[in-house]
């Protein structure tokens, strides 16, 4: 009885091995690589109030990023961006 004790409080050592260097050198990378990338911008103003918006209008200009109105912000210029500003037209503009 006494031998299974001491095989039981035994403590077993474990082996961690990292990876970390090798993921931070591929982020490195791929900073450098998006620094060269200019990438289109849009600015996009809310100026109606989304008081008596529908729940769904309401969470693409948060969505977008608005917070108070006649607020003007700078998003990347892509379809979802586009298609958020698609769906309320209303109540954001896009300014040149």
């Amino acid at each position: 009885m006494a031998e299974t004790k001491k095989a039981a409080t035994k403590k077993t050592e474990t082996k961690v091995e990292t990876k970390a260097p090798a993921k931070a050198e591929a982020k490195s990378e791929s900073k450098s690589e998006s620094k060269t990338q200019v990438k289109a911008t849009i600015r996009i103003q809310y100026f109606r109030s989304k008081i008596q918006a529908p729940v769904k209008h309401k969470r693409v200009i948060k969505g977008l990023g608005f917070t108070r109105l006649n607020q003007i912000v700078v998003r990347e210029d892509t379809p979802s961006i586009r298609g958020m500003v698609k769906t309320v037209p209303h109540l954001v503009r896009i300014v040149d």
